[in-house]
């Protein structure tokens, strides 16, 4: 089963400060044919306009991951947290039984760019929890959020895995979704699919019951893989 996404059909807004491409519904954007892929609910692409952001607001049963591309996001939240998270870096918090939080961009000359990603918590009611890091590649796949939190990731209260991707150009890989449903975001660069198909940044696939290889012919490329749970 392939769960084809293009980039430049995804959800659109735009606030002036902010600029949000979404993957899946989310706000005013909906879609029945994208409200989310197995326990993924939000991939929003977002960028923000110089010492803007957003305003304290709160959040409940859900586990949010921010893997921020350019600039740096200043963090605050109700558990006391006060962070800076800066471009490399990830970011996640289980919002649990409820937490708030405002995050806004940290520098007043430069844009903020990164992803804000959502998934489904394993059960409601757990105590709200903030973590953040730096974690280096190692090899073609990363783990950076993982159930367990194995080899420096960041833990999540599911059973899914986030990986940070990066082939250079010549490389391949193969990613193996036969048994769980994966989905694959295209951050950077371009990559086909089986020899045939092509994807670029923004672009994103979901798999089940498929096994694909990626190829990076002419460019060096970073995407995103989450290895998903099958629902029920």
């Amino acid at each position: 089963m392939y769960y084809f996404r293009p980039s430049n059909e995804r959800g659109k807004a735009r606030f002036g400060w902010l600029y949000s491409q979404h993957t899946f519904s989310f706000g005013h954007y909906y879609d029945p044919k994208y409200m989310g892929f197995s326990v993924l609910r939000v991939i929003n692409d977002d960028t923000v306009k110089p010492g803007a952001g957003f305003n304290t607001h709160g959040h409940r049963d859900m586990e949010i991951i921010s893997y921020i591309l350019e600039g740096a996001i200043e963090h605050l939240d109700s558990q006391g947290n006060h962070f800076v998270v800066p471009a490399g870096e990830i970011q996640k918090m289980s919002a649990g039984t409820g937490i708030t939080h405002s995050e806004y961009n940290h520098s007043k000359t430069e844009q903020l760019k990164f992803l804000q990603i959502w998934i489904q918590p394993d059960r409601k009611g757990i105590q709200p929890s903030y973590e953040q890091k730096s974690i280096a590649q190692a090899g073609k796949l990363t783990p950076l959020v993982t159930p367990e939190g194995r080899d420096n990731s960041l833990k999540i209260h599911q059973d899914a895995s986030l990986f940070r991707l990066q082939l250079s150009a010549g490389e391949s890989l193969k990613l193996d979704a036969r048994e769980r449903p994966g989905y694959l975001h295209i951050i950077d660069g371009g990559v086909s699919i089986n020899g045939k198909h092509l994807l670029e940044a923004g672009d994103g696939l979901g798999l089940y019951k498929e096994q694909i290889e990626l190829d990076a012919h002419t460019n060096d490329i970073t995407a995103l893989w989450f290895d998903l749970p099958i629902m029920e």
